[in-house]
């Protein structure tokens, strides 16, 4: 079984967040996940939800502050082993090409 998460911690604060949220993706190399950072949070595969969630609750743990906000979003599929990358693929195929990726100028 794999479990796909979406994960966003963040501290709230007026100033950048990004050494913050450093300190929260830092937290997951302590388990045995895959993640992926993008702009908007991090995916995590864990090959059972336990491992998912004490990831989640170390890099949550992670962040400092008078208030964290944390999102996450689990997809659990129990009777499957999907990566995410499985996923993205599903949807390009119905595409017909590759999805449009942000690149740096």
């Amino acid at each position: 079984m794999t479990v796909i998460a979406m994960l966003s911690v963040a501290p709230v604060i007026e100033d950048s967040m990004s050494g913050e949220v450093a300190k929260a993706v830092a937290a997951l190399d302590d388990f045995d996940v895959a993640y992926e950072t993008n702009p908007m949070g991090t995916v995590i595969e864990a090959d059972d939800i336990d491992t998912l969630l004490d990831a989640v609750g170390a890099a949550h743990k992670a962040v400092e502050g008078d208030r964290v906000s944390t999102f996450l979003k689990v997809d659990d599929k129990r009777t499957t082993d999907q990566r995410a990358q499985d996923k993205v693929d599903a949807v390009e195929e119905h595409l017909g090409h590759e999805a449009k990726r942000i690149r740096e100028e």
